[in-house]
């Protein structure tokens, strides 16, 4: 029986973003498969600058979650955030990073993107590649979803880039931009409301 336009309409849209994972690991050979396919995702001037690092030691991502926590508790303080949601928050944070059955931190590299004399141009690339580099990572959840896995991206390294460079001894052109946690789902929420096409769309 073939697949229809339907059944793939259907596939993307029962994508969800899944936070609580069953402690089941997910295979190796599964795990490959969905990096691979995320790199079939397109980029600017096809110089796929999205790079992937796999957390897979807990000691690691102990250590990872610890030094990232320093840096959340202290913008949460800054913020002004009352001291008992700064440690509810924070727990939270760590728990995510260290519980997950995969973790795999997004990151970009702009080493093999084109330069330019000005401001203009140079932003505008940075932004290509961050475009890119997103586009790998919802490739990313799309093909997990294809294997019955869940996954929900967080933007939290964003925050941290710095402290997660140095903590997992990256090269500074790695640049975080995400961090993606994958495994099999307890359960399957429904899709959230979404805005009528009407709203978000212009005919000209």
């Amino acid at each position: 029986m073939s697949t229809t336009t339907t059944d793939l309409h259907t596939f993307l849209r029962t994508r969800r973003s899944i936070r609580r994972f069953k402690p089941d690991l997910v295979p190796d050979s599964v795990l490959e498969t969905i990096l691979t396919t995320a790199t079939f995702a397109p980029s600017a001037h096809h110089r796929q600058p999205w790079r992937f690092v796999v957390l897979n030691n807990p000691k690691t991502r102990a250590k990872l979650a610890e030094a990232m926590a320093v840096d959340f508790e202290r913008d949460l303080k800054v913020d002004g955030v009352p001291p008992e949601k700064i440690r509810t928050q924070v727990q939270r944070s760590k728990e995510r990073i260290t519980s997950a059955p995969v973790a795999i931190l997004l990151c970009l590299d702009m080493n093999e993107m084109d330069s330019y004399p000005d401001k203009r141009r140079t932003k505008a690339e940075f932004r290509m590649t961050v475009q890119s580099v997103a586009a790998s990572g919802m490739q990313l959840l799309l093909a997990a979803h294809a294997e019955g896995l869940g996954g929900v991206w967080a933007c939290w390294p964003l925050f941290a880039q710095e402290t997660i460079q140095k903590t997992l001894n990256l090269s500074t052109s790695w640049e975080p931009q995400g961090m993606i946690f994958i495994g099999y789902p307890v359960n399957i929420p429904e899709a959230r409301e979404r805005k009528q096409l009407q709203e978000i769309m212009i005919l000209s």
